[in-house]
């Protein structure tokens, strides 16, 4: 499991915002709760921000930690990247390829940037792709005048990921198949 960028700024108080971002993290605790009972393998994606005159995931900021509905714990990897792609000048590929992990089941933040680039990423580096769309968020976004709703928004990327990038399923679908069995290889 990859939590892409679930950090405070995107929530009530911080620097950026975005809708539904309580209730994705709601979906992601469950998710990796999930996990953590199966031992399955977690990986956390964390954002700090290099750019000059950024003014959100600033370096020794509450809002650059995680949130407390996704604190990573012992033994769970913490990636740090810089860019929106959670692949770029990290570590995360050999990760993945030193534990054998093929297969990946990714939510986070946000929907339009990090995790389109980093499912997009994963697919072009062979992983097989499932992101849980209501374990992700996003916010309204404007083009030549117009705003675009985060609901809509949403809808396009999640839709745009789907079939050759990504199976897309909801946080109900994935926990409640019967019998299920997270395809992985990992040591």
């Amino acid at each position: 499991m990859i939590i892409i960028d679930l950090q405070n700024n995107y929530f009530e108080g911080g620097a950026n915002l975005l809708a539904v971002s309580l209730e994705a993290s709601i979906n992601a605790k469950a998710l990796l709760e999930g996990f953590r009972k199966k031992s399955l393998p977690v990986i956390h994606i964390q954002h700090f921000s290099t750019r000059t005159g950024s003014t959100f995931f600033i370096p020794n900021t509450r809002g650059v930690e995680i949130h407390e509905n996704v604190m990573p714990i012992n033994g769970e990897k913490v990636v740090e990247k810089n860019y929106p792609n959670s692949f770029r000048e990290t570590d995360l590929l050999d990760y993945l390829k030193s534990n054998s992990i093929t297969d990946l089941v990714i939510c986070g933040m946000m929907t339009q940037m990090c995790v389109d680039a980093t499912v997009r990423a994963a697919k072009d580096f062979g992983f097989t792709c499932m992101v849980i769309g209501d374990g992700c968020a996003t916010k309204d976004l404007e083009i030549q005048g117009k705003t675009v709703k985060a609901g809509e928004v949403q809808k396009a990327f999640l839709a745009a990921l789907n079939y050759f990038y990504a199976t897309i399923k909801n946080t109900r679908e994935y926990l409640n198949k019967k019998n299920r069995t997270i395809k992985h290889k990992y040591r």
